[in-house]
């Protein structure tokens, strides 16, 4: 004797070999005994074999018309032989019972399954629904193959184009243009990128790249609404001074200005002016609201997105010839010794004479100027030779704090495009200059800004009110900067304590953390009732992160699509061979182009050490750049001539070289091509 039985959604059937009341033995065509419970078996049978029977009830149940079989079928729960004898005869054989069940179990948008070979027909509705859905993913699945035909013939689909980058980078995996660019994928045997690509759907490799990050960060489109700057409606009293910027030509955020006040008394107040968009855009205001979802001002070459409207930028912002309202630090000085002897915070108008542009005057403004070997022949000599000298003793101050000097190797690197005014297209000729780190009057904001930043961070402290801060435990390589809300050490700069407070027009910390300064400076001790963020709230620790991750990623994209300009530059001016030191692992760092690249043969070479590389390729998609050294420039048998390369160089290499990598979410290795139809799920299953 013969059985059929179920087991995991499958019919077997095999010879009994034993029975007992809860269970059989059986044993299958293969030889294989397996014991089965009593409760699973479906039939049992003498003739025809079991695999003949399988085999014939299949090529039988293909005949059977499921409209007609729902037709015959009861209204009330039924057997499978039980329609078998309704729909073919009243004496249906072996092989016409178990087509009927093979048949029923297929369909389940006709019959709903109740176990043991039972089934019950489904409602009318649900048939035509689940009808409905089979013929709708049918014509999907067509879809999906033309689509992917296309692609793989060199055409794009316009709804693959209008879903480009949902596609690449943020898939519904369940979506048919996805499940296309798979399809291609895999009958062409390209990449993703590279299929679509070829198909025209990528025609300008920099809007890849800046439509990718609107996609990502802006979906709803970079315009402002129509926000208008609300006036400071506090008496602020005007300073007597005459306060100065310093800042680069294309910088209409202007957030910082200096002053120097008694110079030869023996005495000197060193005034730090901030712009003060806290005395008017009040918390939880529209344009808090704003600036919180922006959280900081994004640059790359030749454009920014700024963090608040231009016309509410420009009515705060420190320009030349107004009194603009502002948060100042007052820091009084030993002239002599430039001993600190006290520091004090008014909230004020500032009459702004000067906004000077160090690109115009880096050449002016030397060290020798500010020194006294050269002469002095530009606006505020005397008061940027004390600043200077002040800034000096500063750093001087901090690096004692942290163990080690601060070094510049390398150049800040500054993009110019030119071409028409407006957001760049992508082919415009590109320039790239050289500006060396730690100019005079780049030390004398940066140190400047730091002595207001830790001196205000300690202050906040003081008065018991919360703040934003930087803080970096240790110079040990790896150890990075952190933010929170209580003040500690940052090694990296070596203060006690370091806020972000000088940038309230162009990072939203500043301006959460101007806030808190602006309680402090109108209540002092009792600061901490009146300021918008209290102690412990969860506010600030909820803005921390928001604005971390943000700021990764505008600064992320600011590095690839400088990459994006610096590979123009080298096709362009037509460069093939460039010299540059080796970092790790492959990894070298050019000397005069802000570039880190993988070049074959500099693995196993030792860090700093210096070759030439030619350039075999670049890609402006992908902004890889391919190389191989050529030659090494310095003496193996020495380092005294390696480049000068430490830790926190090589770390800021590789994230450098990681910036620039293209990562897509596609993945053709999984199985997004359309199923068949008899496979997908229906309404009723």
């Amino acid at each position: 004797m013969f059985a059929l039985y179920e087991e995991a959604g499958k019919f077997h059937a095999g010879r009994v070999m034993t029975e007992a009341e809860s269970s059989l033995q059986i044993e299958l065509e293969s030889g294989k005994r397996v014991k089965v419970k009593s409760a699973n078996v479906l039939l049992k049978f003498d003739k025809p074999q079991p695999a003949e029977l399988l085999a014939s009830a299949r090529d039988l149940a293909l005949e059977i018309d499921l409209d007609l079989a729902w037709e015959f079928a009861p209204d009330t729960e039924f057997g499978f032989a039980d329609l078998a004898r309704d729909y073919f005869d009243a004496q249906a054989g072996v092989e016409k019972q178990v087509a009927a069940l093979l048949r029923l179990f297929e369909a389940p948008h006709y019959f709903r399954r109740l176990g043991r070979g039972n089934f019950k027909k489904a409602p009318e509705e649900t048939v035509k629904a689940a009808l409905l859905g089979i013929e709708r993913k049918k014509q999907q699945a067509a879809q999906i193959e033309a689509w992917a035909g296309e692609l793989v013939a060199g055409q794009c689909p316009a709804p693959i184009r209008e879903q480009l980058y949902k596609i690449l980078f943020k898939p519904d995996k369940n979506a048919s243009e996805y499940k296309a660019v798979v399809a291609a994928a895999k009958h062409s045997g390209r990449p993703p990128l590279e299929l679509l690509k070829a198909a025209g759907a990528i025609d300008s490799p920099y809007q890849f790249h800046w439509r990718r990050f609107l996609f990502d960060n802006f979906p709803k489109g970079t315009a402002f609404p129509a926000l208008a700057a609300p006036p400071v409606k506090e008496a602020l009293p005007t300073a007597a001074l005459q306060a100065f910027s310093i800042d680069d030509s294309a910088t209409t955020e202007i957030d910082d200005a200096l002053s120097v006040q008694g110079l030869g008394t023996g005495t000197v107040v060193f005034g730090i002016h901030i712009a003060a968009p806290g005395l008017a855009i009040g918390a939880e205001s529209a344009l808090d609201k704003l600036a919180r979802e922006r959280l900081s001002t994004v640059y790359m070459p030749g454009w920014k997105l700024t963090m608040l409207p231009d016309e509410v930028v420009q009515a705060y912002t420190l320009t030349e010839g107004r009194d603009c309202p502002a948060v100042s630090l007052y820091v009084t000085l030993d002239e002599a010794t430039l001993e600190v002897r006290g520091s004090q915070t008014r909230l004020e108008r500032v009459p702004i004479v000067a906004n000077l542009r160090h690109d115009q005057l880096d050449s002016v403004i030397t060290e020798a100027a500010l020194t006294g070997a050269a002469p002095a022949d530009y606006p505020f000599a005397a008061e940027l030779a004390f600043a200077f000298r002040l800034a000096q003793q500063l750093k001087a101050q901090r690096e004692q704090v942290r163990g080690k000097p601060e070094t510049f190797n390398r150049p800040d690197y500054n993009f110019r495009l030119e071409g028409d005014a407006g957001e760049p297209r992508g082919d415009e000729t590109v320039r790239i200059g050289v500006r060396q780190r730690g100019a005079p009057l780049d030390l004398i904001v940066a140190e400047a800004m730091i002595l207001a930043n830790s001196t205000w961070g300690g202050w906040l402290a003081e008065c018991g009110v919360p703040g934003i801060y930087r803080s970096q435990a240790s110079l040990a390589p790896g150890v990075k900067v952190r933010m929170g809300v209580r003040p500690a050490p940052h090694a990296g700069m070596g203060v006690a304590q370091y806020t972000w407070a000088t940038s309230p027009l162009r990072r939203y910390v500043d301006l959460v953390n101007q806030w808190q300064i602006i309680a402090c400076a109108r209540h002092g001790r009792t600061a901490a009732l009146a300021a918008p963020f209290k102690p412990k709230d969860a506010a600030l620790f909820s803005i921390i992160s928001a604005f971390d991750a943000a700021y990764a990623e505008y600064n992320g994209f600011q590095s690839a699509i400088e990459r994006y300009w610096t590979l123009q530059y080298l096709a362009q001016n037509g460069i093939a061979e460039l010299d540059a030191a080796v970092l790790k692992d492959g990894l070298v760092r050019a000397d005069t182009l802000p570039l880190v690249f993988r070049a074959l043969g500099a693995d196993g070479m030792p860090r700093g050490a210096r070759v030439r590389v030619r350039v075999t390729g670049t890609d402006l998609l992908t902004l890889d750049l391919h190389a191989n050294v050529l030659q090494r420039l310095d003496d193996p048998g020495t380092t005294a001539d390696d480049a000068p390369v430490d830790e926190a160089d090589v770390e800021e290499g590789i994230e450098e070289a990681a910036a620039g990598a293209l990562t897509l979410a596609i993945d053709v290795a999984e199985d997004g091509a359309a199923e068949p139809a008899a496979e997908l799920p229906t309404p009723a299953a």
